[in-house]
């Protein structure tokens, strides 16, 4: 499967830098086997969202490939209706719906993120659109 790697689009958890490297160590410890990302994001860069069965290859800082993932639940919900359960399977030590809600609501007004949106006043609500991914990863790289 190594050779196919370069062929694969890229999953980038976060932006480059420190969470990235923090989220890439959780998803090789298997501690990450969730994601989240706005619906709104997606649509900015005309990106088709995850399918169950589709494969990424998992980037880190650097933009050099680390793991190849494989999804495998994809759901669009209200970022309200979040459980507890994918909060906790993000791998970023929440145990509580509300500390889960706090780090994403910050970064998604993040300067980075509003900029992707084109929108520099972007706020979250409870109505605010979210896809949730499962993955498993199938291949370490390295």
């Amino acid at each position: 499967m190594t050779d196919d790697i370069a062929a694969l689009p890229k999953a980038e958890f976060a932006f480059p830098g420190p969470l990235r490297d923090k989220l890439l160590a959780a998803v090789l410890s298997g501690a990450k086997t969730s994601t989240t990302g706005l619906l709104a994001a997606y649509e900015a860069e005309d990106e088709a969202l995850p399918e169950v069965g589709a494969r990424f290859a998992v980037v880190d800082s650097a933009e050099l490939p680390v793991a190849v993932i494989e999804t495998t639940e994809v759901r669009v919900v209200p970022i309200g209706e979040v459980d507890l359960a994918h909060a906790v399977d993000e791998g970023e030590g929440d145990t509580s719906l509300d500390t889960w809600r706090a780090t994403h609501d910050e970064f998604f007004t993040s300067a980075p993120m509003r900029e992707i949106l084109g929108d520099p006043g972007f706020t979250v609500t409870d109505a605010t659109l979210v896809v949730l991914e499962r993955f498993r990863v199938v291949e370490r790289l390295g």
